[in-house]
């Protein structure tokens, strides 16, 4: 049966949240605008509500605006006493929203509560849409089976033409059926080639089509930070305490279905910040400390795992009344002697543990931290926690990355595709071989004035060995992780992208180093990479590569005569130098621009452009003035020489008066 609910869930969760989020904002100033734009909320939410008859919402949004239409135009603030019962419309609204989904199991106590409509809002309309594209593919397969077949079919075509226009001692006239044949053959190839054509494209654009129904299911962590918010509110007002909510890392995409695992448990962890972490303002103030108290979820991408670490400046966790408390509850602690014990700390995740004196909305039935580390547990991940006297606690909960959604920089090494997250890239460039140093500390390049770690990524990424770069320049990534940088040299910058990553299967095997795999358009994986580890294995590189010999200075022969070039080419060879050959001052100009070289040796008698325009075209390039150029020429008159003079040639030899030791000594002074 069609729902008659299905758009208006997905559009009132939105307003709702956005409502939510508004009315919090509210409470901390009027705010320019603020009071209009939840009146549009409102507005529209009512609207809708009326149209899928849901007189109960349109009724409660309309009391909505009956409060905030006096503060429309007004820098007055906004009661406290307002602000509370517009919060307790979103709620009763909130509640008829969940009684328009489809019956779900009961709520079991302990368990993590159920996940924020925002959570569901971002995903349920995808499914379907996921789940035809599966089907399309299914139906593509036999689609690929069918143009095998016209293959076939082709093949027996061009046995029947072959068969009908056999040599004959006398060669008869085409029959009828060669005709057909040959017309039956120019049909099926022409099908053939437009049926794979066409079963290509689909598969690229089915793929693509999957690729954006996936990130779309996606949902951005920031979706429950009004929630998390809302909870830090209604817990610091119960006890009488000021605390600020602080969401970081909101843009991280992940799988909706751990999003609302994780939202129960984060949900207890900012309510336990509140209930026994955040002082009483005066007793704030007389520890140094500000009056507000801070309560913070940050999220992050750590390695093959998404992290949601609360944090709060309160007075941390009382080790010695965990202990009271475990000892009074027959725990086996007593034997704990270190205050901050770690031992203690995990206890408390175990539940059944409280150290507060009364029960309360917010604390004192020990059950707090145990739906956080029975959420954690659901998901196969981890929870930890620090807790230092007088600074706050920290806790921890990471899971392990199954989808999310990652812009990425996507390199070519060793012939295949890599990403390399993108909010770890600090620059890109081009490296030539000279710049990068060698030492007894290993490889590195000077970036923003200081040396870091160099190293091709083929070495950590590939088992193949890399292709000999001889000369060519490095494209470089800088990456940056935990403060450290480290430059990985590529061979290709493909762009950039914004891709779904997904968990690696688990007999996969794959180094630390790769956190998951993405899909191209041809459906092939492309490793996507941890920041962390890549720049550490930089480190380890750099530091245990052999020092390498400084890079030869790389030298331009330029001569029409073959013996000439080989002589020449033999002598700066065996004595240390790379060396590059032209056969004409054109073929010289076009390699000087493309090549940085230490020095060039120019005939003049060349055909087209002779030696001597040769050099004044260089001196007439400010890219290549300063290129160091020597004349070698039979050409021995003063005329020729003052001329080789005046174009800025460095040196002028005549090649009957050619000495070895002499032309060797030149090149030292001028390329070292």
């Amino acid at each position: 049966m069609q729902d008659p609910y299905r758009y208006f869930r997905v559009e009132a969760r939105e307003l709702l949240d956005q409502l939510g989020k508004g009315t919090l904002d509210l409470e901390r100033g009027p705010g320019s605008g603020l009071v209009a734009r939840l009146l549009r909320l409102a507005h529209t939410l009512k609207g809708a509500a009326r149209v899928v008859k849901q007189p109960e919402i349109a009724d409660r949004t309309h009391a909505i605006e009956d409060i905030l239409v006096p503060f429309r135009d007004s820098a007055a603030t906004v009661p406290r006493e307002r602000i509370e019962a517009v919060l307790r419309l979103l709620d009763e609204i909130e509640a008829r929203m969940r009684a328009l989904d489809a019956p779900v199991e009961a709520a079991i106590p302990g368990r993590p509560e159920e996940p924020t409509a925002a959570v569901h809002a971002e995903s349920a309309a995808t499914d379907e849409v996921l789940d035809g594209l599966a089907e399309a593919h299914v139906q593509l397969g036999g689609l690929r089976q069918t143009l095998v077949a016209v293959g076939r079919a082709r093949h027996l075509a061009e046995l029947i033409a072959a068969q009908a226009v056999a040599p004959a001692p006398v060669r008869p006239a085409p029959t009828a059926g060669s005709s057909l044949a040959e017309e039956l053959h120019g049909v099926l190839g022409g099908i053939e080639r437009g049926l794979a054509s066409g079963v290509e494209q689909l598969d690229r654009e089915l793929r693509q089509v999957v690729e954006a129904a996936e990130r779309l299911r996606l949902v951005p962590a920031r979706t429950i930070f009004t929630a998390l918010e809302r909870t830090v509110r209604d817990a610091a007002r119960a006890l009488g305490r000021r605390v600020t909510f602080i969401g970081s890392g909101g843009d991280v995409r992940l799988d909706p279905q751990v999003l609302g695992i994780l939202q129960g448990a984060l949900l207890q962890v900012v309510r336990n910040a509140v209930a026994h972490g955040i002082e009483p303002a005066e007793e704030r103030v007389a520890a140094g400390k500000p009056a507000e108290g801070r309560v913070e979820i940050a999220v992050e991408r750590r390695g093959r795992q998404i992290v949601f670490i609360g944090s709060d400046d309160g007075r941390g966790v009382d080790i010695e009344a965990v202990r009271r408390a475990a000892q009074r509850q027959g725990h086996a602690a007593t034997g704990i002697q270190r205050p901050g014990s770690e031992e203690l700390l995990r206890l408390l995740l175990k539940g059944g543990i409280s150290t507060s004196g009364v029960v309360t909305e917010v604390s004192g039935r020990g059950v707090g931290l145990d739906v956080v580390r029975e959420a954690v547990d659901r998901l196969g991940g981890e929870v930890e926690v620090r807790s230092e006297p007088g600074r706050g606690t920290h806790v921890e909960l990471a899971v392990p990355l199954s989808l999310s959604a990652l812009a990425v920089l996507i390199v070519e090494v060793a012939g295949a595709a890599v990403a390399i997250p993108r909010e770890a890239v600090r620059r890109t460039l081009r490296v030539p071989i000279s710049e990068i140093t060698s030492t007894a500390d290993g490889a590195s390049i000077v970036h923003d004035g200081r040396a870091i770690p160099f190293a091709p990524l083929s070495r950590l990424v590939s088992s193949r060995e890399a292709a000999a770069r001889g000369d060519r320049p490095w494209s470089v990534v800088v990456v940056e992780a935990g403060g450290r940088l480290g430059a990985v040299g590529v061979d290709r910058l493909v762009g950039s992208a914004e891709v779904v990553v997904r968990r690696l299967p688990a007999l996969a095997p794959a180094s630390a180093l790769v956190v998951g795999a993405s899909l191209d358009v041809a459906g092939s994986p492309r490793l996507v990479l941890d920041p962390g580890v890549l720049v550490a294995e930089l480190g380890r590189l750099a530091a245990s590569a052999p020092p390498q010999a400084a890079p030869r200075p790389l030298i331009l022969v330029v001569d029409d005569s073959l013996t000439t070039r080989m002589l020449e080419q033999s002598i700066l060879l065996a004595a240390g130098y790379a060396v590059d050959v032209a056969t004409s001052g054109e073929e010289a100009l076009e390699m000087v621009r493309r090549q940085r070289y230490a020095l060039a040796l120019v005939d003049v008698e060349m055909p087209g452009i002779d030696g001597f325009t040769c050099i004044e075209r260089m001196r007439a390039d400010p890219a290549l003035r300063d290129l160091p150029a020597m004349l070698v020429t039979s050409r021995a008159s003063p005329e020729d020489r003052r001329r080789g003079e005046q174009v800025g040639a460095c040196a002028y030899i005549v090649k009957s008066e050619f000495d070895q030791n002499d032309l060797l000594e030149r090149i030292r002074r001028l390329v070292g």
